[in-house]
C-alpha cells in the first residue's frame, strides 16, 4: 500500500490535469501493482519472521527454548527456509509477470504521450526496428529532445554484423539523424576488421509511431535472459555494457533480500526480544533493516553504472555484507551461555 501510494497522486493527476480515463487509470495502477507485490516480499518476509518472534519473546517461549538447551541456529532454521521459498517465488515472479505489466504500464504512458506530442525514444531504453536492427539509447536531454550515447547493432543478412555508435542524436518522423560517431564492421568472430567515423549519418526507421512505442523496453520491463540476449549482443560488438550487467545482476541479487533480511533480523530479534518488548519493537527493526540494505545497494548500483565498482561486486556486496553480519550474529548466539536442559 506505501509502494502504491506514491504513484496515486500522479495517477490523479491525470485524471484531473491531462483528462485521462478512470478506466485507463485504473488499468495503470493495476499494471503497477505486481512490481508494487515483487518490492513488497522481502519486507514483508522480514517482518513477518520479527513477529513472530517477538511474540515468542514476549510470551517467554524463546527463554524457555533458550535455558532448554536449544540452538540459535536451530531456532531461526524454519524461518530461513521460509525466507530462500519467499527469495525463490519473489525471483520467479520478477521474471515471469513484473516485466510484461511494466511493459503494459509503459506502452499506455507512451500511447498518452503520443497522443499529445510527437513521438521520442526515452532514456535507457531498448528496441528493435526493422531491418534487423537493434537500438540503445543511454540518455535524452528532454529540454532539447536530443538523444546520446546511441547504439545501433545492425544484423546483416549476409556476413557479421555492424555497430555503429554516436554521441548524439535526433529523431524527426521515420528519419534518425546521428552525430560525432563510428561505424565498425565485424568479422566471423566478433573483431573489428573496417573502422570509419562520421560526422553525421541519416538513418530511416520506416516505422510507424505505434509500433514504434510498443517495441521500446527499458531494463524494467525485461527479464533476466532477455536483457542478458541484448547484453551479449551488444558485447559482441565491443560495446561497454557494464551498466547493464549491474541491472542484470540486480535482477537476481534483489530478490534474495528476502533470506539476507531473515538471515540478519533473526538473530538480533532472538538477542533482544524479551516479555517487554512489543509489536512495534519488531516493525522498527525490520524498518531500519530494510532501510539500511537498500540505500546501501542504491549507493553501490550508482558506483556500478558510473563504472567505478564491477558489476559483480556492485550487485552483490549488499547481499554479502548483511550474510556476514547475518551468520556472525548467529554465531555470537551459539557462544552465548545457556542453561541446563528441563
Amino acid at each position: 500500500m506505501i509502494i502504491l501510494a506514491s504513484q496515486l497522486f500522479w495517477l490523479a493527476e491525470l485524471i484531473i490535469v491531462k483528462k485521462i480515463a478512470t478506466g485507463t487509470v485504473a488499468r495503470l495502477l493495476l499494471y503497477k501493482l505486481p512490481d508494487a507485490i515483487a518490492q513488497s516480499i522481502p519486507v514483508s518476509t522480514l517482518c513477518g519472521a520479527l513477529l513472530s518472534l517477538m511474540r515468542l519473546g514476549k510470551d517467554s517461549e524463546l527463554a524457555a527454548l533458550r535455558t532448554g538447551g536449544v540452538r540459535a541456529l536451530r531456532l531461526v532454521m524454519p524461518l530461513l527456509v521460509l525466507g530462500l521459498v519467499a527469495s525463490v517465488a519473489s525471483f520467479a515472479f520478477n521474471e515471469r509477470v513484473v516485466p510484461w505489466a511494466n511493459h503494459e504500464f509503459e506502452n499506455i504512458i507512451r500511447r498518452i504521450i503520443l497522443e499529445e506530442a510527437i513521438p521520442t525514444a526515452e532514456e535507457n531504453v531498448f528496441f528493435r526496428a526493422t531491418g534487423d536492427r537493434f537500438f540503445y539509447i543511454r540518455k535524452v536531454d528532454q529540454s532539447s529532445q536530443e538523444l546520446r550515447d546511441v547504439l545501433v547493432y545492425e544484423a546483416q543478412k549476409e556476413g557479421p554484423p555492424r555497430i555503429i555508435t554516436a554521441k548524439s542524436g535526433s529523431a524527426k518522423g521515420v528519419v534518425w539523424t546521428l552525430s560525432d560517431g563510428v561505424v565498425h564492421d565485424l568479422d566471423a568472430e566478433g573483431y573489428v576488421v573496417y573502422e570509419a567515423k562520421f560526422k553525421e549519418m541519416s538513418l530511416r526507421m520506416d516505422q510507424e509511431s505505434e509500433p514504434f512505442f510498443s517495441g521500446q523496453k527499458t531494463p524494467a520491463e525485461m527479464s533476466r535472459r532477455e536483457l542478458k540476449s541484448y547484453i551479449d549482443l551488444f558485447r559482441t560488438g565491443g560495446v561497454d555494457v557494464s551498466a547493464l550487467i549491474v541491472d542484470y545482476q540486480l535482477k537476481l541479487a534483489l530478490p534474495f533480500a528476502a533470506f539476507i533480511f531473515v538471515l540478519t533480523g533473526a538473530p538480533i530479534a532472538i538477542g533482544t526480544v524479551s516479555p517487554k518488548t512489543g509489536r512495534s519493537a519488531g516493525i522498527a527493526l525490520g524498518g531500519c533493516i530494510s532501510l539500511l540494505y537498500y540505500a546501501l545497494s542504491s549507493i553501490l548500483r550508482s558506483l556500478g553504472v558510473s563504472n567505478v565498482l564491477p558489476p559483480f561486486v556492485a550487485a552483490w556486496t549488499g547481499n554479502i555484507i548483511f550474510a556476514v553480519v547475518g551468520v556472525a550474529l548467529i554465531v555470537r548466539s551459539e557462544q552465548a551461555p545457556r542453561g541446563g536442559r528441563l
